[in-house]
Formats: structure tokens, C-alpha cells, sequence
């Protein structure tokens, strides 16, 4: 396709008043981003606010949900019509998200667009979402995404090209007057790092030693990267992966890692022949979950376990200068990174919180308890990633799963941590439990509960070591005297309704007493969670609607 010049067209239209973006982009439901002018709209808004320089490169790609691809070809015109002459887009408009920021910081690119509503469901009735991602590879600050949405308030309207669709299933260049769209094997780049970062001569002996691994893509993204990495580079058998195909509805399923979506993984991690090492990642891949035989590893033990055997592999044998978790992931970290004698960041909830720290170089390894975990290698959690790391971690020590967490629960105690999820359709309710917990907190420290002490209560506010932005109001923290934390705070991720997330955490540090069951340990905690949030009373609810 050749087009020798370009049309641009300025299309007149009124602000959409709903165009905040998230913790990580805007997501709203499919049916709102189809509404006209809605998503060129916000297009612009992010061009107007960051101002990228005449004939600067852009990378696009997204998860493969319903509207993936109709959004791919909108934004390429908007681009066009904004000054942009170079535009990386994945084959069949598909990128995992830590891939897209890989691509960026490999091709030098000014901006990327990433098409994702992450772990939502997706199809025609389902959730749909963008965000942009800076040259770093990192996702815009809290300050940028303000600014693009004070801008999209102003907009008068969007400019737009007129190009015919761009061929996105063939890899290879197009030419459309000045604009130079190249369509990537979305795979490629991301393989090539993976091995340079991981043994694989060693994860390849392992496998050939009758060690079996199950990895769940969910009908996400990962589909292709894994059939590319596990079966072609590694040699697991091709049914080593379930629902390894991408579909834009993700096949009916929640695409979400956790033990309540990803139910049959978790069936087959309880059978006698269940594989050495179970996983899944979400739609659009920089989420994971990890099982071993009737074992789940929960997020924060995960990231914690990695510290302390991360010079074993090839790309981390000269540590790090630090780590970080966000503020609810267990203290486990901590603890870890405290007997290395190296800094533990505390941040809010939200990847771009850790991308200063990661681009100041303070830290290269980080976590959250939404099952996101990554290091230096991208600006975006990565749940590949996190299973390879995992899968030469079991072929370097020669250690069940299981027997990796015992060890480490013997000489650091066992962070015992749960989320107790509370769903309610009516926001302002969770917003007024929360304003009245704030005024009760106060009145709460030093208050005696059985034979602990609240010794702090507090309502997280965060200072960024680096540019020093302030983020207050990230949530309330309650700690006591014998190892015990609750934190409460509002979910950003959905597209309706409100969810109260619950974290429970007690630190055991008795070797006894580190098989208890987790419910065991925590319900009383959770318990006294619900009453003195009152969360009955305004929530409504008498249990949580889900657990994990």
C-alpha cells in the first residue's frame, strides 16, 4: 500500500466528561470506547499533552480482546495526523504488555500505545482499555494522566488522516506518504531477552530429566510467547500449554491468575500426577500465579523467594541495589532485603510507581500482591517472566516448589497473607466507610486487642525518593504489636461498582507453625478487619465476595 500524501481532517465534537484515566489507563466497558468520537477523543488528549516531536516513533499493539484491532487502525490515523512518521506495531495488533515496553526501550521509541483492560474480561459485552507508556518503557505518571485528562476537557475536537486500513496480519513494511508503519513478530524481541536473562541449556536438561511444567495463556496474549518459548525453545510437548489460542473474548473466561479464576489449573495441581510446576499469566500478560503439587505460592512469598536465590541465575548474578513492593504485598520482601543489607521501597498501588525507582537505578526487582511481579529488564510486571524465573529457579536447586518455600519459611518465619474482597455497586458507600475509618484512626492507635496493640494507624502517604511527587490517600494501614497488619483500600482496576479490598497479613515466625492453613491463621484477623471498619454496616455485606 502506498499513499503519497495525507489527508488530515479536523473533526469538531464536545468533551466526554469520564476520560480519568487509572492506576493504569483508561477502561471502560467495550461499549463506551465504540461510542463515536469517544476513543479519538482521548487519542488526542494524550497527543496534545505530551507534545511528541514532528516525526517521532510510536509503538501500538495490545492483548487481542474484542475492538483490539478496530482501536489500532483509529489510532494509527490520529498519529498520523499529529506529526508522527514512524509507527511498530505487533502482527495482528498483538503485543504483551511487558513486550510492548521492551519494544519501546529497544527501539528508542517516544511513546507507546497499549490497548488492555489487563486481567478484565473482555468481548463485545466485556471491558476495553488504552494507556500510554513513555520512553522508558514505564507507564505515565500520576501527574501526566491528570494532565492529559484536564486536556481532554478542553478538546474542541481530533485530528485524523485519511490512510486505508493498514495490513496488520502480514510482518513487513508500509509506506503511507511520510508515515512508515513497520508490523513486528510480537514475539521476537521478548524470546531473545528471556534467554539472554535465563538458562535455558539448564531448564532444557531439567525437562529432559522428566520434570513436567502446565502453563494456563487463559485465551490471553501469552498464547504465542509461550507456544514460541516453552515448546519451540525449550521442547515441552505442545499440550504442556492450555488455552494457548488468543481470543478476543478470551474464550468465556475471566482472564485473571488467581486460584478462583484459574480453577482448573489449580484441579490439576491437587492430582497424584500433577506436573512439577503449574502457572498462568493473564490477557495481556504481565500478571502470573504459580503452583507446584498441591502447593500455591502466593505473591508476596514469590517476590520474596526470588531475592534470595537471584544470583543463581545467569541475568541477576550480581544482585540488585535494591527492591520494592507496593504498600498492601506482604512484608516478606522486607525481611529478605533487610539480611541483604539492601534498601526495601514502599510505594502505592500501581506499576508506574516503581518505574523511577527502577530508571534511578535504586531498585531491579520488584512485586505486588495482584500477582505482578518483574524486574529491571522492562518498565512493566511480567508474568512470563516471573514463570521462567521460577522454572530455572526449580532446575538450579534441585528442589520441589514446596520445598523451596519450607526452607525459606524455616530461617526468614511465614508471612501468612490473604485479600478479602468486598464487591458493592454502590461506590459512595465504600467511599464513607473508608472517610469514617479515616476519622476513627486517630482514636485507634494504641488500642488493645487480645493480647495485641494497634502500634500504628495511619492513611498511606507516599513521597517519590526521586522527583518527590506526593500521592496521599493510598490506604489505611493498621499494625500491631505481634507481627499482625490489615490494610484497607478501594480496587482501581474495574469498570463499575467498587470492590473494598481487605489485605490480612500476620508474620509466624515459629517453625512449627508454619504449615497451619491460611484461613486458619488470618479469619480471626479478618474478622476484626470487618468490625472495626464496620464494613457490614456500610458495605451491607456479612462475608466477602471472594477470597484469595
Amino acid at each position: 500500500m502506498i499513499v503519497s500524501t495525507l489527508d488530515i481532517t479536523h473533526i469538531n465534537c464536545t468533551p466526554f466528561q469520564d476520560q480519568r484515566p487509572g492506576t493504569a489507563g483508561l477502561r471502560k466497558k467495550v461499549s463506551v470506547f465504540r461510542q463515536p468520537h469517544y476513543l479519538e477523543c482521548f487519542v488526542q488528549a494524550i497527543f496534545d499533552t505530551l507534545k511528541l516531536p514532528q516525526g517521532a516513533r510510536l509503538v501500538i499493539g495490545g492483548d487481542g480482546r474484542y475492538h483490539n484491532a478496530e482501536a489500532i487502525q483509529t489510532i494509527i490515523r490520529i498519529a498520523a495526523a499529529n506529526g508522527i512518521r514512524e509507527i511498530i506495531v505487533g502482527q495482528n495488533g498483538l503485543l504483551s504488555t511487558p513486550a510492548a515496553s521492551l519494544v519501546i526501550r529497544k527501539y528508542k521509541a517516544a511513546a507507546g500505545f497499549i490497548l488492555t483492560a489487563s486481567h478484565n474480561p473482555g468481548g463485545p459485552d466485556g471491558d476495553f482499555g488504552l494507556k500510554f507508556n513513555t520512553p522508558s518503557g514505564g507507564q505515565a505518571t500520576e501527574q501526566v494522566t491528570e494532565a492529559v485528562f484536564r486536556t481532554s476537557q478542553q478538546l474542541s475536537g481530533y485530528r485524523i488522516a485519511s490512510l486505508p486500513p493498514v495490513d496488520l496480519v502480514r510482518t513487513g513494511n508500509t509506506k503511507c506518504g511520510e508515515l512508515d508503519i513497520q508490523v513486528i513478530d510480537p514475539v521476537a524481541d521478548y524470546a531473545m531477552l528471556m534467554q539472554e536473562l535465563f538458562d535455558f541449556a539448564a531448564i532444557r536438561t531439567w525437562l529432559q530429566d522428566g520434570h513436567r511444567i502446565r502453563f494456563d495463556a487463559m485465551h490471553g496474549v501469552t498464547g504465542p510467547y509461550a507456544r514460541r518459548i516453552l515448546v519451540d525453545l525449550l521442547g515441552c510437548p505442545p499440550d504442556s500449554i492450555l488455552h494457548a489460542e488468543s481470543l478476543p473474548d478470551f474464550g468465556g473466561l475471566h482472564p485473571d491468575p488467581n486460584p478462583i479464576d484459574a480453577a482448573e489449573l489449580v484441579a490439576e495441581s491437587l492430582r497424584p500426577d500433577s506436573a512439577d510446576l503449574l502457572a498462568a499469566s493473564d490477557g495481556d500478560g504481565d500478571r502470573n500465579m504459580i503452583l507446584g503439587p498441591g502447593f500455591f505460592l502466593s505473591p508476596g512469598d514469590s517476590v520474596a523467594m526470588m531475592l534470595a536465590s537471584l544470583q543463581l541465575l545467569p541475568g541477576y548474578r550480581n544482585g540488585v541495589a535494591g527492591v520494592a513492593r507496593s504498600m498492601p504485598t506482604s512484608r516478606a520482601l522486607d525481611v529478605v532485603a533487610a539480611e541483604l543489607g539492601i534498601p526495601c521501597y514502599e510505594t502505592p498501588t500501581g506499576w508506574r510507581f516503581f518505574c523511577n525507582l527502577l530508571e534511578a537505578g535504586l531498585i531491579g526487582l520488584c512485586g505486588e500482591e495482584s500477582f505482578g511481579t518483574s524486574s529491571a529488564h522492562v518498565r512493566e510486571k511480567d508474568g512470563l517472566w516471573a514463570v521462567l524465573f521460577w522454572i530455572n529457579l526449580l532446575a538450579a536447586r534441585h528442589r520441589s516448589l514446596k520445598q523451596i518455600a519450607d526452607e525459606h519459611w524455616r530461617h526468614h518465619g511465614r508471612h501468612y497473607y490473604q485479600r478479602w474482597d468486598y464487591y458493592t455497586a454502590d461506590t459512595s458507600r465504600a467511599n464513607a466507610m473508608l472517610g469514617a475509618l479515616r476519622s476513627a484512626l486517630p482514636g485507634l492507635c494504641g488500642r488493645q486487642f487480645g493480647t495485641a496493640q494497634i502500634e500504628s494507624a495511619d492513611d498511606f502517604h507516599y513521597r517519590d525518593p526521586v522527583d518527590g511527587s506526593e500521592s496521599a490517600h493510598q490506604g489505611i494501614r493498621l499494625v500491631f504489636s505481634d507481627g499482625a497488619r490489615i490494610v484497607y483500600r478501594l480496587s482501581g482496576t474495574g469498570t463499575a461498582g467498587a470492590t473494598l479490598r481487605v489485605y490480612l497479613e500476620r508474620h509466624v515466625r515459629d517453625a512449627a507453625a508454619i504449615d497451619r492453613p491460611t484461613s486458619e491463621v488470618l479469619a480471626p484477623l479478618g474478622n476484626l478487619a470487618a468490625a472495626l471498619a464496620r464494613i457490614g454496616e456500610f458495605i451491607g455485606a456479612d462475608a466477602p465476595t471472594g477470597m484469595i
